[in-house]
């Protein structure tokens, strides 16, 4: 699949004449160039490693004033021709010639550029000038020219500048009735009524209407002509193309009846069409164009308002993917299965200016194609996307992308390693820490890509730890562990080879290899210690060019077109070291020609024999013995049309499995690790459906399908992340969704491709608890113990297991229920994860997240709630205790909520987690005002609450003395009271005063009402001298925190007028005016005071604090004597 990364780069155009029309007219990539057509002048391009302009023609002012701006142009096929139609309607053919002259680059490497000149070599007025029409645009096969006018006909064009004249369509056959039972496939929410009204359409009412678009598509000689009132046909061609325009017949009418664009997948065939609702309709042209599927942004917040109607579509070369250009703002690259996979568009919520509507005059980062996008083109690799903003002139940008998943066709992949590659570069997925996966950029050699450029095959060995890259010719190698590159010594031998695939087998690595001399196919052996003809180790001709490849241990799968299927086993002999000179011989073992109508294959992969784990691990013989190393009987097909199916190697039957399937992943067999968490599952696969798991199954249904999505919500990749492969001794699924990264110093955001994991142990937990396979799920979940994410496992096992159990209640509610006599799976749940100490925190955690009704049913098979508090109070887990007390206080009553609330409240004050404490107190209080509202409030409680109780906030700040309420609740608030009083009385008796202020702060305590009663009482301060020194002690006033203790106590002890502390508080924060105050009224208290600090050696560095108060007192004195 396509994930952008880098910054947009900025090609800058030349500015011609002064046009009336502000947009480029046209734009297209053809044989590594890239064609612009503006108003006034043509401008050529490189569209390889590097963007240089090769060639322009600017028309002069004379021209464009006699014969209009250019309106519409079309490129040939063969790239040596340029048609433009004018808007006086003139014809110019202008002619592309490259010369001798090199364009240099820079650098060491000779540059393969050459400039060109583009000539006019025909200027005619068409036709129908006169008859003041409007076109199309042009679409064009090697010899002729099509395009539409307004009123309804198609005109014809031969690359030489012959008119052929107009033609209509000729009158639709069928009759409406015919049309409206076409098969209808509706998925994603398209109603029913909606979908009728895609064939409604007459075509005696299209015909009237102006020709806005054509759509040609060679391979399937399908021309789909859209009207301005956005009906919708496909016409037949016939083979000698557009050559015969009678031949033209249309077929059926496509859409909804509002297209606006559209574009073809020829090799998925697959059509495309942009709606003014700013929607795009998928529709499969093999399957009478039912409807597939639609994409939009309304799930992502943007409505048409925000991003306007489609204004273009551009499918990948490989038709995997589409980008979706929109006439308002921005564009977005989704896949086939509508998983979003990049977008110009911020996401709403990341900031205020993120939101969907975006004010004209806002002071933020600008955003690319912030106008709307009004032309688009994939180059011809699928690394760079070309597009042109609504109304500019001066630029195009450029959006660089990484493919990743690619793995259709005759490239081997690894599900251990994860690779996006780019084309010059490696984005590898750093997964050895799970819990923080991050992207590394790899950059190829310089000496290698610049001549090979750019990348079109990677594989990665079993392991994970080494990467085969292929570019244009030759091969390249890369240790991950040593971080070396390894390369062909010998250029000449490089430049031999043009790579077509690649495949790791165990530490060789096979090359398919194309040979120009001889228009043949290749399997070259290479050990990866070394690149060079002289270490090859054999060397296989093949019968034609491989259409899938594969390989498992000791064996090859090689299949042609159309459908032959040859395997050959591998056999070395000698020791494969430098110093040896090892051997390598193939044989073929099976030969297999199968007759189908299907689509062709776009993957196949070897199914291994799946052997008991204790028949392996008792035999000691050698993995390549033919106990463990069998020959596969069986693959899987992944064909083009997303059909998987299971192949039979032994007698040929093929067994269809699913559809929609975008790509999947062989995990039996594939690790010799016992840390392998996925051993037990055949295969993932991934589709529109999202993440499905197939498990062998005993009996005569071999395998059996579960799909995730139906079990587990949460294991869903969201529609902005795409799986990129597994990590089996984690247990997850690493995906990649697409970030923005805003500079101050860059126009144009970064595109990051960030990896995210998705954990899949629950799912093995539960299938082998389902097939009552506890011991094996026991040891699955202890092997797991250590891996990150496995406490979020065990909950969400146990949430999928508990909501799959409402859900059955639910639909079996008005029968008469039979008591089972075996244990549920629910309790079967239970039992295992009571083997972990996070059990008593995943059920609590399941609790919280499920409807207070239900808690009776978890807490029958999870055990009982007072006895789940007691073990979390015993083992001091307060916090978990605490998510118990409403649970408890549900299903057990409020007396004994109460009586366990003040036990976890007192210990919580001993162990001082006042946050938890005041949280207590706030439900003591609650729950002692009103059993019932306790008991209603607890099952409205948020699932998502993390405080571990919501109270409104007029119980917050309560006062336990001076709420009107508390002599008539005095029974249940006088516990609360004497509880928390006995607490503050032991942090002031042994002036604990940091937790004091946390105490006050968390719990809302009345420290003024304590202080007025306390003040001879455990509040008193014996002598100045020594609380000074003690509260100097304690509170530590050479930190931040410290002083704001001592700053909020002093606030209090003002209040209550409790002089003593108010004495030392202000003295240790040396706050001289509170002091002042204090003592110009009190000139005894100011000798005392001051005699003390002169008398005591420790209080020497108050003395500059009694300077200036003797100051300050003096001169108060001596202003009253006057």
């Amino acid at each position: 699949m396509y994930m952008a990364y880098g910054y947009p780069q900025v090609i800058p155009l030349e500015q011609g004449q002064c046009p009336s029309s502000q947009n480029i007219i046209y734009l297209k990539v053809n044989n590594r160039l890239l064609l612009v057509v503006s108003p006034s002048h043509l401008e050529l391009w490189s569209s390889s490693q590097h963007r240089v302009r090769l060639g322009k023609y600017k028309r002069d002012a004379d021209s464009v004033q006699r014969e209009g701006e250019n309106l519409q142009a079309v490129w040939s096929p063969d790239s040596k021709l340029i048609a433009v139609l004018t808007s006086s309607f003139f014809l110019h053919i202008f002619k592309v010639q490259f010369t001798e002259r090199k364009v240099q680059i820079g650098g060491k490497q000779p540059s393969n550029f050459y400039l060109a000149t583009i000539t006019c070599v025909l200027i005619e007025q068409v036709p129908f000038a006169a008859k003041d029409l409007a076109v199309s645009n042009i679409v064009s096969d090697n010899k002729h020219m099509l395009l539409g006018l307004s009123d309804g006909s198609l005109y014809s064009i031969s690359w030489k500048g012959e008119f052929y004249g107009a033609f209509e369509l000729d009158s639709f056959q069928h009759n409406n009735s015919e049309v409206t039972t076409l098969p209808h496939s509706l998925v994603n929410g398209i109603t029913s009524g909606e979908a009728q009204g895609a064939f409604l359409s007459n075509y005696k009412v299209s015909r009237k209407s102006a020709i806005a678009q054509l759509e040609f598509c060679v391979p399937m000689r399908l021309l789909l002509v859209l009207y301005s009132d956005g009906q919708l046909v496909s016409c037949s061609v016939s083979k000698k193309g557009l050559k015969l325009v009678e031949s033209i017949k249309a077929e059926k009418s496509l859409g909804s009846g509002d297209a606006v664009c559209t574009s073809v997948a020829g090799d998925q065939q697959i059509l495309a069409v942009g709606t003014r609702r700013g929607v795009v309709e998928l529709y499969d042209l093999a399957e009478s164009g039912s409807l597939i599927r639609t994409v939009s942004l309304y799930d992502w917040g943007y409505s048409m308002d925000d991003t306007g109607s489609v204004s273009c579509i551009a499918w990948t070369p490989d038709n995997s993917a589409f980008a979706v250009g929109w006439k308002l703002r921005g564009l977005t690259v989704w896949s086939v299965s509508g998983c979003r996979l990049m977008s110009t568009i911020r996401q709403i919520g990341l900031s205020s200016v993120s939101s969907p509507v975006v004010k004209p005059n806002q002071d933020c980062k600008y955003e690319p194609l912030m106008g709307g996008t009004s032309l688009m083109q994939w180059d011809e690799y699928g690394y760079r996307l070309y597009a042109i903003e609504e109304g500019s002139l001066e630029r195009i940008l450029a959006f660089s992308f990484g493919k990743c998943c690619l793995s259709r066709g005759v490239s081997g992949m690894t599900y251990v390693r994860q690779v996006i590659y780019g084309e010059d570069r490696l984005l590898v997925v750093q997964s050895e820490d799970t819990d923080e996966l991050k992207m590394l950029h790899l950059n190829l050699p310089v000496s290698y890509i610049s001549q090979n450029w750019p990348v079109q095959h990677v594989a990665a060995s079993k392991d994970g730890m080494y990467l085969a890259v292929a570019g244009l010719h030759g091969l390249i190698l890369y240790d991950i562990r040593l971080k070396k590159w390894r390369v062909f010594g010998d250029i000449s031998q490089e430049q031999k080879i043009q790579c077509k695939g690649l495949l790791w087998l165990g530490k060789i690595v096979v090359v398919c290899n194309y040979i120009d001399s001889s228009n043949m196919y290749e399997l070259l052996f290479y050990p990866r210690y070394h690149l060079d003809q002289s270490s090859l180790l054999c060397r296989k001709p093949l019968l034609a060019k491989p259409m899938v490849m594969d390989v498992y241990e000791d064996y090859i799968l090689v299949t042609y077109r159309r459908f032959d299927v040859h395997i050959f086993h591998v056999k070395l002999y000698g020791e494969l070291t430098p110093s040896s000179t090892p051997d390598l011989q193939l044989s073929t073992v099976r030969e297999l020609s199968i007759m189908t109508a299907k689509s062709h294959p776009a993957a196949m992969r070897f199914i291994p024999d799946q052997i008991p784990r204790e028949g392996a691990l008792d035999n000691h013989i050698s993995s390549s013995s033919n106990f463990l190393a069998r020959e596969p009987a069986r693959c899987l097909i992944l064909r083009a049309n997303g059909e998987l199916s299971l192949l039979d190697l032994d007698d040929g039957r093929e067994r269809e499995l699913t559809d929609s399937v975008e790509l999947f992943w062989v995990t039996c067999g594939q690790s010799e690790e016992k840390t392998n968490l996925i051993e037990d599952v055949s295969w993932l696969d991934y589709g529109h459906r999202g993440m499905q798991v197939w498990y062998p199954s005993p009996g005569v249904d071999s395998f059996k399908q579960e799909d995730f999505l139906q079990l587990d919500p949460e294991l869903e990749f969201d529609r902005e992340v795409y799986p990129l492969g597994l990590l089996p001794n984690a247990g997850v699924v690493v995906g990649v969704s697409q970030r923005m990264s805003f500079s101050a110093c860059t126009e144009f955001p970064c595109f990051e491709p960030t990896p995210q994991a998705q954990t899949i142990l629950h799912c093995l937990l539960r299938h082998l608890i389902q097939r009552n396979k506890s011991e094996e799920a026991l040891r699955l979940a202890q092997i797991s113990a250590e891996k990150p994410h496995f406490s979020h496992c065990l909950e969400w096992l146990l949430f999928t297991v508990f909501d799959a159990e409402i859900s059955r209640q639910n639909v079996n509610k008005n029968k008469i229920s039979v008591p089972k006599q075996n244990v549920s799976l629910l309790e079967k749940t239970c039992d295992l994860i009571r083997n972990f100490p996070e059990y008593l925190d995943v059920v609590v955690s399941v609790a919280r997240k499920t409807d207070g009704r239900h808690w009776a049913d978890l807490f029958t098979a999870a055990g009982r709630s007072t006895e789940l508090f007691e073990d979390c109070f015993q083992r001091r887990w307060y916090r978990t205790a605490a998510c118990y007390i409403l649970v408890i206080a549900k299903l057990e009553g409020p007396a004994v909520s109460q009586y366990c609330a003040l036990r976890l409240l007192q210990a919580t004050l001993d162990e001082s987690l006042y946050e938890l404490a005041g949280e207590l107190v706030r439900f003591l209080l609650r729950s002692g005002r009103d059993y019932e509202q306790a008991s209603t409030d607890s099952d409205r409680l948020s699932p998502r609450f993390l405080g571990y109780f919501l109270f409104r906030s007029s119980y917050r700040r309560s006062s336990l003395d001076k709420s009107t309420s508390f002599k008539e609740q005095s029974a249940h608030v006088a516990p609360v009271k004497n509880i928390l009083e006995n607490h503050a009385s032991y942090l002031m008796s042994g002036k604990e005063l940091s937790k004091l202020v946390a105490f006050v702060k968390g719990t809302q305590f009345d420290l003024v009402e304590y202080l007025q009663r306390e003040r001879y009482g455990s509040a008193r301060l014996e002598n100045f001298a020594s609380g000074l020194e003690l509260i100097g002690q304690k509170l530590q006033m050479g930190t931040l925190q410290s002083r704001l203790d001592a700053e909020f106590l002093l606030a209090h002890m003002c209040s209550v007028k409790f002089k003593e502390w108010i004495v030392v508080l202000a003295t240790l924060l040396r706050r001289s005016e509170v002091l002042f105050d204090l003592f110009r009224h009190d000139m005894r208290l100011w000798k005392a005071y001051s005699l003390t600090l002169q008398s005591h050696p420790s209080f020497a560095e108050y003395h500059d604090l009694l300077d200036v108060l003797e100051e300050e007192l003096s001169s108060v004195a001596h202003s009253e004597d006057k």
